[in-house]
């Protein structure tokens, strides 16, 4: 489970939020790729897939312990994440036509953050590339995902692979969590058009012949959210992310828009034990939060939180560097 969403400041600055939950633990360290490296995808099946020469620096969080990125942002400004899509996610074979412009499920979001500056680049070179059924030793099969891309201009963009090719998805919502596709997220909103941040009025009923009344009124604030989803399925964290993002005060600075990032981070924060998947063996496995990221793509700044270290640190795209993307380091970092 995940959850993403973009926050934008009065005068347009955006931020990219979103947090990383998984009951396998990822392993997940901060990453930096520079530009002018030559990448490849990962081998399908002893065969060499796409490779590419990166253009724009990128950074983020990584995964499984390798040279990739699950989230993070590149120096242009443009930011996205990988998120878990079950049940859905349905890739193309891999076949000798197209091998050679082959990526892996998990390489789509490197390929996309270190070749392009914007939104509209990545959806323009989507016919440059095949996401194709590649499986990982981690998973069983090709590991089934989605991907979400925003740039400092305000785009947003959803990518998925459903019925074995790339369905885009322009976001002006900015929110994307998990299964099912984000056109029926988008249609479910519809359910929800009475919610409201202002309390309701009270309201006089009379119901007898005597002219007797009854009057109605809220004991507290925040009668307008009533029937807001309050669970953690897919569809419900959608619905509240949406909320929270279009209802929030508008903040004034890319300051301020961080820590309104961080603030509704925390309402999706999952501890370890509450989520518990049915397997076979005694020991439980949990889903919980992992990790949680925030991307300013103006001030090309990328804020991580982790399970077991809960200060945000920060690392600067301008001031970052690691000379190889093949040893993955991890950098310093400075509390926020």
């Amino acid at each position: 489970m995940c959850t993403s969403f973009v926050i934008r400041t009065v005068d347009e600055h955006v931020v990219y939020g979103r947090t990383m939950e998984f009951a396998q633990d990822l392993g997940s360290i901060p990453i930096v790729i520079e530009a002018g490296k030559t990448l490849y995808a990962s081998p399908p099946l002893g065969k060499q897939g796409k490779s590419w020469t990166t253009k724009y620096k990128a950074i983020g969080m990584n995964g499984l312990k390798m040279p990739i990125l699950v989230d993070g942002i590149n120096e242009a400004g443009l930011a996205g994440g990988t998120l878990y899509f079950p049940e859905f996610a349905e890739y193309p074979a891999l076949t000798p036509e197209n091998t050679a412009r082959a990526l892996a499920p998990w390489d789509f979001l490197t390929w996309a953050l270190t070749s392009y500056d914007s939104v509209s680049g990545v959806k323009q070179a989507l016919g440059d590339i095949v996401v194709a059924d590649i499986p990982h030793p981690a998973f069983d099969g090709a590991p089934p995902v989605h991907y979400t891309l925003h740039d400092a201009s305000g785009a947003s963009l959803v990518v998925e692979p459903v019925g074995g090719e790339l369905r885009v998805h322009d976001n002006p919502l900015g929110v994307m969590t998990n299964s099912p596709p984000f056109d029926w997220h988008r249609t479910n909103l519809h359910n929800y058009l009475n919610l409201s941040r202002v309390t309701p009025a009270s309201r006089t009923l009379s119901l007898s012949r005597d002219a007797k009344h009854v009057t109605l009124k809220a004991y507290g604030q925040g009668y307008g959210m009533l029937g807001l989803p309050g669970d953690i399925t897919p569809a419900s964290r959608f619905v509240r992310a949406v909320g929270y993002a279009a209802y929030a005060e508008n903040p004034h600075s890319g300051a301020d828009a961080i820590r309104l990032a961080e603030h509704i981070i925390n309402t999706f924060d999952i501890p370890k034990g509450w989520i518990k998947e049915e397997v076979d063996h005694d020991t439980p496995v949990y889903e919980y939060t992992q990790w949680a990221t925030i991307a300013d793509l103006e001030a090309r700044k990328y804020y991580f939180r982790t399970y077991d270290d809960t200060v945000m640190r920060v690392i600067d795209l301008a001031t970052s560097k690691v000379s190889t993307v093949a040893s993955p380091k991890h950098i310093e970092l400075t509390p926020v």
